[in-house]
């Protein structure tokens, strides 16, 4: 069911034209974190014609062809390009071409080269095929359908209808959102089964994580719904008494299940998408003015601001409860990362952007930082945004290492991401489907991409 779409940031060659020659670069000297284990490899060259790595090994022994574009890495790292397997291509109906193009471009240029979006419109699916075409600069696009919701699918027979209509659109997935009751949830599911399209996403009250995983979520994001069931495996509760993500239910949580949630949730192949940014951001103590001061947020407009800051506000509640029990609730989501990673449960990167103080592109990097905050190291935490979504996608083949064959979306780092995570901040280049960018001229781009 999967559109397997690949872009290049630009057209690059003539196709059948056999006069036209596809661009070669070569990035000499550099050290290679292939991200298929955890090692480096050093002094070595990787060559790139058109969008694939044609060639990779010791710089004293891989020839670089004649008329390549020489990139020199000596002192740099080479890493797969990112993923963002939360994000918004944006959310909602009410967004013009320049604002798509322009969230698309800043993923892009901060080295996100996948992004699954999470909340899809009609008017979304051509700029999935206009990526794959390489008409505009962005990453490999992947789309959920329109939110199944409480709302909007209130019988059997509107999940049915919804998820029979959105996958003959040819959405990748589908987005579950909350409010559906459980009957509603179990025909949604059995026709998405027999239809061939997963589904994925928040998990109603009424559903419950236990069946959830019973029945195949294809990811968890927020780890929505698991402290709910550590609070209260079977009763109901109300979205009052949850609060934001299950910060109400910090004082009836029962850690010791926590073990067994994960090994039911390992057995399922159902993935995390933690998303601890937006958790951070509500939660962390951070204030409007702070999270405003960022300077990523200079790519953000004035009204966008507003409304992030009155989401926030409402997300934290008239009662925000004591910083003793906001610190208890990050605790316990440290303790859920670390204690699911260690049975093995599949993590994939994340952060919602863009969605509250998470600007695209940007946001990937304070992704990274919590993850390594919450107990990964910062190698666990780079594989969940590369390598892992390659096998989340049943892409190993074609992407998620750096290695010959393998699909050119690359970044270039001036620092080495395993000894310290905030290095991935340091690009000097990003390489999308085999276009070169190099640092300057992605500055020069994100100038022109200021909110003005």
């Amino acid at each position: 069911m999967l559109a397997l779409l690949t872009v290049l940031a630009t057209a690059v060659g003539g196709g059948n034209d056999p006069s036209s020659q596809q661009p070669t670069y070569a990035i000499v000297n550099v050290s290679v974190i292939p991200m298929d284990r955890e090692r480096v490899l050093t002094e070595q060259t990787v060559v790139v014609r058109g969008d694939k790595i044609v060639a990779m090994g010791p710089a004293r022994s891989t020839q670089v062809p004649a008329g390549a574009v020489r990139i020199e890495g000596k002192g740099k790292y080479l890493i797969p390009g990112l993923a963002e397997m939360h994000g918004h291509t944006p959310p909602g109906q009410a967004f013009s071409d320049s604002t798509m193009e322009r969230i698309l471009a800043l993923f892009a240029l901060n080295g996100v080269t996948t992004v699954r979006g999470m909340l899809g419109d009609p008017r979304h699916l051509p700029y999935r095929d206009k990526a794959a075409r390489g008409e505009i600069l962005s990453p490999t696009i992947y789309l959920s359908g329109p939110s199944l919701n409480g709302n909007s699918v209130k019988t059997g027979r509107d999940a049915i209808d919804s998820v029979t209509k959105y996958a003959q659109a040819g959405y990748d997935l589908l987005k579950i959102h909350p409010g559906i009751k459980r009957g509603v949830f179990d025909t949604l599911a059995a026709t998405a089964k027999a239809v061939g399209i997963r589904f994925a996403g928040h998990v109603p009250l009424d559903v419950g994580i236990e069946r959830a995983i019973e029945a195949g979520y294809w990811t968890v994001d927020h780890f929505d719904g698991y402290i709910e069931n550590l609070a209260s495996p079977s009763a109901t509760l109300t979205p009052q008494e949850v609060g934001f993500f299950g910060l109400g239910l910090m004082d009836r949580v029962d850690e010791s299940r926590l073990a067994q949630l994960a090994a039911k949730t390992k057995a399922q192949g159902v993935w995390m998408v933690p998303t601890e940014t937006l958790m951070r951001y509500v939660t962390g103590g951070y204030t409007i003015d702070e999270l405003r001061s960022w300077p990523e947020m200079k790519y953000w407009s004035k009204a966008g601001l507003d409304a992030w800051a009155r989401q926030t506000a409402s997300f934290k509640g008239a009662n925000e409860p004591p910083k003793a029990v906001r610190d208890r609730y990050i605790a316990l989501r440290r303790k859920i990362i670390t204690t699911f990673h260690k049975a093995g449960v599949g993590f994939l990167l994340g952060s919602d952007a863009p969605q509250i103080w998470n600007v695209p592109g940007f946001s990937i990097f304070r992704e990274l930082e919590y993850l390594v905050d919450a107990g990964l190291t910062p190698y666990q935490a780079l594989e969940s945004g590369t390598r892992n979504v390659a096998v989340h996608f049943g892409t190993e083949a074609e992407r998620g290492t750096v290695a010959t064959g393998k699909r050119a979306d690359l970044i270039l780092l001036d620092g080495n991401p395993l000894t310290a995570i905030s290095n991935v901040r340091k690009q000097a280049g990003v390489m999308v489907g085999g276009r070169w960018l190099p640092a300057s001229e992605i500055a020069q781009r994100l100038t022109q991409l200021e909110a003005k």
